[in-house]
């Protein structure tokens, strides 16, 4: 697929386009929270760009890449589930008003948007040269599935080294000043926390990022898919936020789910690199099986958890409020009578 430059600065200038409509001029001076009804409308708006961004590559460059773009969109839409239950966590841990966490988690996105181009930039001049590069990426991939089987403290917030130096060296105020990033105290101009919770998520992202691209070059080498995927899926996160507030907290086997699209991808390009050095019995996975088995596997483990999660966690509010309903019940009995 080859990109000319005038494609790739007229996709660049329309992501900032969104991102500056987003920011400056739909959520200007806005200080209402963002209700669950706004989030569900920006999501479709979201949604409907970046379906209509894959419908454009299909026109242009045909339905081979058009369906890696998709494939490549919905893993990234989709392991961004997981950044949400952290930036609930962040977002509690500083206190963020509600009226100011659209305008951070913006600000943090732009932020690791910029950071993860650079990662694919890395990315994709190291495959294009090392094919043995395709191994670490598999072998990567399958150990963090293995990790999210396992199980562990992926919810836990810990602070990394950027957010450690920049709250130690950056003159912070103690209080927040609305949605500003910058206020004055004692005549001399310092941040505000809004500005420290901003790093936290932008560097905190990146850090997803470490088994996102990979698995999205598991399905496409092409770095102008890559970028726009990643792109798409990023811009629509801070919506996806508040409309999956409530919610992720039910989806209690997606990480097995995407543990098991992990472990597909890394397997998938282990079987790329053997094939492309000869290996005659590898299979090179084509990019209809890989959407069938992401968009599988993503319908099964949701529907599971909306159906057989929500019955477990019915019988075990039953079995807690057993008691309750006991106490009250001899509480209810008449004085004088006997129990039985």
């Amino acid at each position: 697929m080859s990109v000319a430059p005038w494609v790739w600065i007229l996709t660049l200038a329309g992501i900032l386009a969104v991102i500056a409509t987003d920011l400056l001029v739909i959520h200007r001076n806005d200080t209402r929270e963002f209700t669950t009804r706004r989030a569900a409308f920006w999501s479709a708006v979201y949604i409907g760009l970046a379906v209509a961004f894959g419908l454009g590559v299909w026109l242009f460059s045909g339905g081979q890449h058009a369906g890696q773009y998709f494939g490549g969109f919905v893993t990234e839409k989709s392991l961004s589930v997981d950044n949400l239950f952290v930036f609930m966590v962040i977002l509690t841990r500083f206190a963020v008003p509600k009226h100011a966490q659209h305008t951070v988690l913006m600000a943090g996105i732009v932020i690791s948007l910029v950071l993860r181009g650079a990662f694919i930039a890395v990315g994709a001049a190291a495959i294009s040269t090392f094919t043995w590069v395709f191994f670490v990426f598999g072998a990567f991939l399958l150990w963090t599935a293995y990790g999210l089987v396992r199980g562990g403290d992926d919810d836990d917030f810990k602070e990394n080294t950027v957010l450690r130096w920049a709250k130690r060296v950056i003159p912070t105020s103690d209080d927040y000043a609305g949605s500003r990033f910058l206020t004055r105290r004692g005549g001399r101009r310092v941040v505000t926390p809004l500005t420290i919770v901003m790093i936290a998520i932008g560097s905190t992202d990146v850090l997803f990022a470490l088994d996102s691209i990979p698995a999205i070059f598991g399905l496409t080498t092409e770095p102008y898919l890559v970028f726009t995927a990643n792109a798409f899926a990023l811009m629509g996160l801070v919506q996806l936020y508040f409309l999956l507030g409530g919610l992720t907290d039910r989806l209690v086997y997606l990480g097995h789910g995407l543990a098991f699209i992990l472990g597909f991808i890394g397997a998938k390009l282990i079987f790329h690199a053997l094939h492309e050095y000869g290996v005659a019995w590898a299979p090179d996975v084509p990019i209809w099986l890989s959407l069938a088995v992401i968009a599988g596997t993503l319908a099964a483990t949701t529907a599971a958890s909306l159906t057989v999660g929500s019955r477990a966690r019915g019988a075990g509010d039953r079995g807690r409020d057993e008691p309750a309903r006991q106490v009250a019940a001899g509480d209810a009995r008449a004085p004088g009578t006997p129990e039985r």
